[in-house]
């Protein structure tokens, strides 16, 4: 507790100091780590720049580089990098004749706060239960809620109420849908497997919930304990593609929202990302809780040989439903499923599955993915995957194409002036996607170590806190002039100034358009795919 504290004083320090922070220093505001990069971003000219303790006493100096002029934030750019400096403590970017930073810290664990508080706003979107937080001196509470989850009525069972509650709302609203659900799971036990010495050391501060688990784990439980829910009672496999009310809810606390809610009928593509994640909630579960593993591969065999006996795609129609569509092809979601299910079991026919849809995808990464296409995350498990049946010449395609796909973000981090290594690609949701690539980087750095993966995936991370156009950070309560006003139903109608904290929002349609408005959905929502792609980023950096 007494880190948190510490923490939460150098975060207030740096909002109050912000009003005296010249607008033409771009920074991540929560700091660096103490032996990877640092750098920061001037957008006025300058030559040279001086590191300063909280004190006023020079401890280091360099040159700038610049300009360049990067032609969608209209902007001539000179850039001051530090990474030398490697003496932990809390300091301050002076630029002659510009001005000076908020001040930052630079630590080993200067990720951690953020990390945790990113991994708790999950527990704060738990539907079905109590929540609530203290931070920053806000005390938040959402009651239990959609306790009558849900109804059978589009599945052939008109008014028959089943056991549909738990699990997270998805964004800024309170539905509940399967494909998102997919790539966020996805998302997070691939962020176990890959940093869990880090993350298991990491207190989440959770109700117990479930016995034995790990933090981490136990956030996730309450997820996939939903997700066993969405399966068709009938034994057939299928798997409703959401659980929501016809229309969206107002502007109102969950636990008031009492219209019907439905399970709709199903899709092949929930179905499949439904066997992906129970084949992954086996594999991490079965250490601490072997029942509740098996529960969930039976869970997942039974839904793959239903996708095994109909490989017709199943698309989702919308009827009378106005919420979310995640209307998805199913080519990449079949793919994802069989290289979970084969990694699990080592399963022949799932191996065969995955390695005959690879092929029809030609072993492709994707640099620009979300929950529309998740081809990567089957590709990134069958490349990591320690087992020896895999196809030798396949195998070598895929990690190629994955270092092939890392070193281009890495091109695009160093030529983007805020070190965006998605480019000028901007869209609905775009922050989560620049935050997902880390994945992408840091699975190529265990295939093949590189210093510019790591500096482009911390690169990502100063994107996130400060180090772009709007001088601020994208994530509610963290960094520099976080969100207000996020499209989050919480959020506006709580009566609480300050959001709901650890919140990624989803970002401008181009490089200068973004907007902190509670009413632009399309640009300040928040949702669970994204909150995944921040968390994975962070916990690639926690101490």
């Amino acid at each position: 507790m007494k880190k948190q504290i510490i923490f939460i004083t150098i975060c207030f320090i740096s909002t109050v100091c912000s009003k005296a922070q010249s607008k033409d220093i771009h920074v991540n505001s929560l700091g660096f780590l103490t032996n990877l990069k640092k750098s920061a971003t001037i957008s006025k000219e300058c030559t040279a720049f001086n590191i300063l303790d909280l004190k006023g006493h020079l401890v280091f100096s360099g040159k700038t580089t610049g300009p360049i002029y990067q032609k969608d934030v209209d902007q001539n750019i000179w850039n001051a990098d530090f990474s030398e400096f490697t003496k932990s403590g809390d300091y301050i970017l002076e630029i002659p004749n510009v001005g000076k930073s908020i001040p930052f810290k630079i630590a080993d664990d200067t990720f951690n706060f953020a990390a945790k508080t990113s991994m708790r706003a999950f527990y704060l979107w738990r539907c079905g239960m109590v929540v609530e937080d203290d931070f920053n001196g806000n005390q938040y509470h959402q009651d239990a809620c959609h306790l009558k989850d849900g109804f059978d009525d589009y599945i052939g069972n008109s008014g028959f109420q089943r056991d549909g509650t738990g699990g997270w709302h998805d964004a800024g609203d309170y539905g509940k849908y399967t494909v998102n659900a997919g790539i966020t799971v996805g998302m997070l036990f691939m962020a176990w497997e890959h940093f869990k010495p880090k993350i298991e050391k990491l207190h989440l501060d959770l109700p117990k919930t479930a016995t034995r688990l790990p933090d981490f784990l136990e956030e996730i439980k309450w997820e996939t304990d939903w997700v066993l829910k969405m399966q068709y009672p009938d034994g057939s496999g299928k798997v409703s593609h959401k659980l929501t009310r016809i229309n969206f809810a107002p502007f109102i606390m969950a636990d008031k929202d009492d219209e019907k809610r439905y399970f709709t009928e199903w899709s092949s593509a929930a179905t499949a990302d439904f066997v992906a994640m129970m084949a992954m909630a086996a594999r991490y579960f079965e250490p601490y809780d072997a029942a509740y593993a098996k529960k969930c591969l039976d869970a997942a065999w039974i839904s793959y040989r239903f996708l095994q006996q109909n490989p017709e795609e199943k698309r989702f129609v919308q009827g009378d439903f106005k919420t979310g569509g995640y209307q998805t092809r199913d080519a990449d979601d079949r793919l994802w499923a069989a290289a979970e299910l084969w990694e699990t079991t080592g399963d022949k026919t799932a191996l065969a599955d995955f390695e005959k849809r690879a092929a029809t995808m030609d072993f492709k990464m994707e640099e620009n993915w979300d929950w529309g296409n998740v081809s990567n995350l089957g590709m990134f498990t069958y490349a990591l995957s320690k087992r020896k049946d895999k196809n030798p010449e396949i195998d070598k395609l895929i990690k190629n194409n994955i270092i092939h796909n890392a070193d281009a973000l890495v091109e695009k981090g160093k030529t983007d002036v805020y070190a965006r290594a998605l480019g000028g690609i901007y869209f609905w949701g775009c922050n989560g996607t620049v935050a997902r690539q880390t994945m992408n980087l840091q699975i190529a750095n265990k295939l093949q170590p590189k210093k510019e993966y790591i500096d482009t995936a911390v690169g990502i991370v100063d994107h996130i806190f400060g180090n772009n156009f709007y001088n601020r950070s994208f994530v509610t309560g963290l960094g520099i002039n976080p969100p207000m006003h996020p499209h989050d139903r919480r959020s506006g109608a709580d009566g609480i100034e300050a959001p709901w904290p650890g919140y990624l929002v989803g970002g401008g349609h181009t490089a200068t358009d973004w907007i902190d408005d509670q009413e632009s959905y399309s640009l300040n929502e928040i949702a669970i795919n994204w909150q995944g792609a921040l968390v994975y980023a962070l916990m690639g950096f926690v101490d």
